[in-house]
């Protein structure tokens, strides 16, 4: 079960590459013109409009996204099923449709089939086009229904499923958004508290590449909290002071917070491994700066250091509840780094964004004097103060030679006859092996990657950085 949920965080992650142009587009148009949201000005409104065609449909992202990661070869079949699924689960389920079947006015429609275009339906048809994908795909039907074997009856499959589940949230819908809105609203009714809940755990499932579903009803229009939507304007019933509240707290831990942690590491490792580590924790540092992509330094010491990384997670839990108690709001799209904050600056929901500087510059010396005392106090082999017998080749990924990185790794994880599978997410490499036993992690590690996970009997997950696609296209081609 763990192992399909990670690859369903994976896939996750494939919509959600998508809202960074959303979040440059949008952040320049309001930029342009945030008071007439693109009335008083042509260019604003061009930039506002295709931004907000990604934002309002990421259900569909999602529908796609999470067919085709989850889908046995990525193919592009699983994700015309996933969407497939998804135009008959919301069609038989709008309210015009429920109306119907229930023989009322559509007035007296319940309020959860007014949301059933939800992150949550996407993720959900998501799953029954790449089970549907990876189930009949292979399928031979006899010579007279010949054209539609293989591939070209995913959809059909799909379609009957779909209807399946269609009837299965007739009923179970009403409830379970009923749930999820009186969980959301539990988490607002505590405040900063709140929100300081929501932060803490939101670090903590990265590990288990589990924080997007909790994202999804926070950031999204699961639970009808939509942080997202409504500080851009783009949904309605934002709240001027509040609304942001579930983003603007991770600003200070990503901008100042953790590239503080990432210099502690480096001032507290051994004098002839500072110059090993420092291109990995300022790349990692600067990534975590700029765009808010954090985990190729949370993993840097994430299984190194856990107990570190538990420190790290309450110190975000707390900037939330801080920033959620002053008067600053400011959000992303993709997530909280730089580049999010400048634009989100003539949002409609923003407020003191400028205040964010302060108070990340006081997260940087609590990050930094807690990192090093807390290192060592405890001796915690964070990088650079591992045991002297680890082997060390000079491979850096900095240096761009994603084809050695990807043969150590390979050696490391016992070569290519050990390698059943191969996939990336935005920072991971994923393999599927044969022997666990085979794997060698000192030799995986001196490839210059932040860490490795091995969350099941036969996976093993490489964590390399943003720039783990190019050393995943090498790593295909060692293996073929």
């Amino acid at each position: 079960m763990m192992k399909y949920l990670q690859k369903l965080g994976k896939s996750l992650m494939l919509p959600v590459a998508c809202l960074p142009v959303a979040s440059i587009l949008m952040g320049i148009g309001y930029w342009i013109d945030h008071d007439g949201w693109g009335a008083n000005n042509i260019i604003a409104a061009f930039l506002l409009k295709g931004g907000g065609a990604l934002i309002d449909n990421m259900a569909i992202l999602f529908a796609i996204g999470v067919a085709v990661g989850m889908s046995d070869d990525n193919d592009g079949t699983a994700g015309l099923a996933g969407l497939v699924s998804w135009l008959m689960i919301t069609t038989l389920l709008a309210p015009e449709a429920v109306s119907m079947f229930k023989h009322i006015d559509v007035k007296e429609v319940a309020p959860a089939f007014g949301h059933i275009k939800t992150q949550f339906i996407g993720i959900t048809s998501g799953l029954i086009g790449a089970t549907c994908y990876n189930r009949f795909k292979g399928v031979k039907l006899p010579d007279a229904l010949g054209f539609f074997s293989g591939k070209r009856c995913v959809a059909i499959v799909t379609a009957l499923y779909s209807i399946i589940a269609a009837i299965v949230l007739f009923f179970a819908w009403p409830i379970i958004y009923g749930g999820l809105v009186a969980f959301g609203e539990g988490i607002i009714s505590t405040g900063a508290v709140g929100a300081g809940i929501y932060a803490f755990f939101n670090r903590l499932l990265i590990p288990f590449g589990l924080h997007h579903a909790l994202n999804s009803v926070f950031w999204f229009d699961v639970a009808g909290i939509n942080d997202i939507g409504k500080f851009w304007g783009t949904t309605g019933g934002g709240v001027h002071g509040q609304t942001g509240m579930y983003m603007t707290g991770f600003f200070p831990v990503m901008m100042f917070g953790l590239p503080a942690g990432a210099l502690a590491m480096y001032h507290t490792a051994k004098d002839k491994k500072k110059k090993a580590v420092y291109g990995l924790l300022l790349a990692a540092a600067l990534s975590s700066f700029f765009t808010g992509v954090t985990e190729p330094l949370e993993f840097a010491f994430m299984f190194l250091a856990p107990g570190l990384y538990v420190v790290h997670a309450g110190l975000t839990g707390i900037s939330a509840f801080v920033c959620t108690l002053l008067p600053v709001r400011a959000g992303f799209n993709f997530s909280a780094g730089f580049v999010d904050w400048f634009l989100s600056f003539q949002a409609p929901m923003a407020e003191n964004p400028i205040m964010l500087i302060p108070i990340g510059l006081v997260f940087a010396v609590i990050y930094y004097v807690v990192f090093r005392i807390v290192i060592t106090k405890f001796n915690l082999k964070t990088p650079g103060r591992e045991d002297d017998d680890a082997e060390e080749l000079n491979v850096k990924l900095a240096n761009n030679d994603y084809t050695q990185v990807a043969a150590v790794i390979l050696k490391g994880v016992g070569g290519k006859e050990n390698v059943v599978s191969i996939d990336n997410c935005v920072t991971r490499l994923r393999l599927e092996i044969k022997d666990q036993a085979a794997v060698d992690e000192k030799v995986i590690k001196s490839a210059g990657v932040s860490g490795i996970i091995r969350p099941g009997k036969t996976s093993v997950q490489v964590v390399v950085g943003t720039q783990v696609q190019f050393v995943a296209d090498e790593f295909k081609k060692l293996c073929k």
